[in-house]
């Protein structure tokens, strides 16, 4: 039965808890979409960031990993922060705080400002993100909430594709004079809008059972995650100078510590970062454990496939984007025919996803064999387009599966974990594979570099189908 706003604008309500109303939930997914456009919107305009700015590959390098290095690193402290002090207060706060740091991203004098104000972007995002997985949990229920899932899934994909589609488009356009400022500044009206949206249509909430924030082990999940994805993605452009040995070397130390605080915390009666008992879910482990796979081969295509059409086809920035536009329109509608397959076919979904995602990657490494250096958007469309439909039916139903056992009162806390993995896992790939790629391009040239790397994410997408013959038929 429906009772009062209670304060909150237009909110609705019902006598078991908030509602997420249709305009609040595009409310959210809107404030969902704009970090994952932002880690990829960078990839076609760091050739003209360096040329405008004079930046060296090193700091190029970091204006990307400073941005995906912070966002990950604080993804649970912001779950733990909603759950504590209001999902929708920090929805709001991140949103404006992302704004400003878009602005500041897009007026940056040099390179190094533009450095910092990326890793403040990032911070933001982090404290944004999880508090939209955590509102869906809360504010929804049964076929509504799989719904609600299935659109996040899909605006995940989509924006982490759009993000170099867009990217192009704005750079060619050259509004007002702005070049790639304007892939920042466009922001700016997108957070306004969402923050009217949201101070009226997106619902309170908060854990029942509130825990005060874990600071040994946010301190230690931090350093564990920078002394991984740091030197990894800067180690190459740098030289790979000493600092980057030690800091891998410290990693397996660093997390073990994680490891053992979190446990003694549980044990002591306490609520630590990521509570063991998240992870004795069969459905989170196991649902994290192909995430990791996906994400990586995922965020190393998209930086190496951006990097290959500008510098090895000699495509302008708009055709670069354009190149991905199959992917992201079959992703879109794949991704909202997911839900009436995985009611049919449960988690096999996601297998068959791998299946055709497999075959989408090996077009694309054939019409890179047989076309380079002439090979055009035409050539190119096909294997990208059924890689797309591949991804659609894995990424939403990963995350349906990963959050499906969590408890509404640790619906942050879950929600941060599966995004620091996820984003993790988007990092480590643009690291490795990246560097892959980059490291054999002067010696076997830019078409073998790629058919390699190409490869190397088939294994990545076998390895996530193999992984999803475990998962259990059904899907909540």
């Amino acid at each position: 039965m429906p009772v009062p706003p209670d304060g909150h604008g237009s909110v609705p309500r019902t006598d078991h808890g908030p509602v997420l109303g249709p305009l609040g939930l595009f409310t959210v997914l809107l404030g969902a979409a704009l970090p994952m456009i932002d880690f990829f919107i960078v990839n076609v305009a760091l050739p003209t960031i360096g040329h405008d700015l004079a930046a060296s590959p090193a700091v190029l390098e970091l204006i990307v990993a400073g941005y995906g290095v912070a966002y990950a690193v604080l993804l649970v402290l912001g779950g733990r922060l909603g759950d504590l002090l209001g999902r929708r207060r920090l929805f709001l706060i991140g949103l404006a705080a992302f704004g400003i740091t878009s602005l500041a991203c897009g007026l940056a004098p040099d390179a190094w400002t533009l450095v910092g104000a990326r890793v403040a972007q990032g911070a933001t995002a982090a404290l944004m993100l999880p508090q939209v997985l955590a509102t869906i949990q809360a504010a929804t229920q049964g076929a509504r909430r799989g719904r609600a899932m299935g659109l996040y899934g899909a605006t995940g994909g989509l924006a982490m594709t759009a993000g170099q589609i867009l990217g192009g488009v704005l750079i060619s356009a050259d509004l007002a004079g702005t070049g790639w400022r304007s892939i920042f500044l466009v922001n700016v009206p997108v957070v306004l809008l969402g923050l009217v949206l949201a101070v009226r249509h997106v619902p309170e909430s908060r854990s029942e059972r509130p825990a005060p924030v874990d600071i040994p082990g946010t301190l230690l999940l931090a350093l564990a995650l920078i002394t991984l994805l740091a030197p990894l993605t800067e180690g190459r452009a740098a030289g790979w100078p000493l600092w980057t040995w030690l800091s891998l070397a410290a990693f397996p130390l660093v997390a073990a510590a994680f490891c053992l605080v979190e446990r003694r915390a549980d044990r002591a009666g306490r609520t630590p970062l990521v509570p063991p008992s998240l992870l004795q879910l069969v459905s989170l482990r196991r649902g994290l454990g192909m995430i990791v796979p996906f994400s990586v081969g995922f965020g190393g295509f998209m930086f190496v496939i951006a990097v290959a059409l500008q510098q090895g086809l000699r495509m302008g920035p708009v055709n670069a984007g354009l190149t991905l536009a199959p992917m992201a329109v079959v992703f879109f509608f794949g991704s909202l025919a997911g839900p009436r397959l995985i009611r049919r076919y449960g988690s096999r979904v996601v297998t068959a996803g791998g299946v055709i995602q497999a075959v989408g990657v090996a077009l694309v490494g054939l019409a890179v064999w047989q076309g380079w250096p002439d090979t055009g958007i035409a050539a190119l469309a096909p294997g990208i387009a059924v890689a797309g439909l591949g991804q659609a039916f894995q990424l939403p139903v990963l995350m349906r599966i990963v959050l499906s056992d969590i408890p509404a009162d640790r619906a942050g806390v879950g929600g941060g974990v599966m995004v620091t993995t996820q984003q993790s896992a988007l990092t480590l790939g643009v690291a490795t594979l990246g560097t892959l790629f980059l490291a054999l391009t002067p010696g076997l040239g830019m078409r073998d570099a790629l058919l390699i790397t190409l490869l190397a994410q088939l294994g990545t997408i076998v390895l996530t189908a193999g992984l999803s013959l475990r998962l259990p038929r059904r899907v909540a």
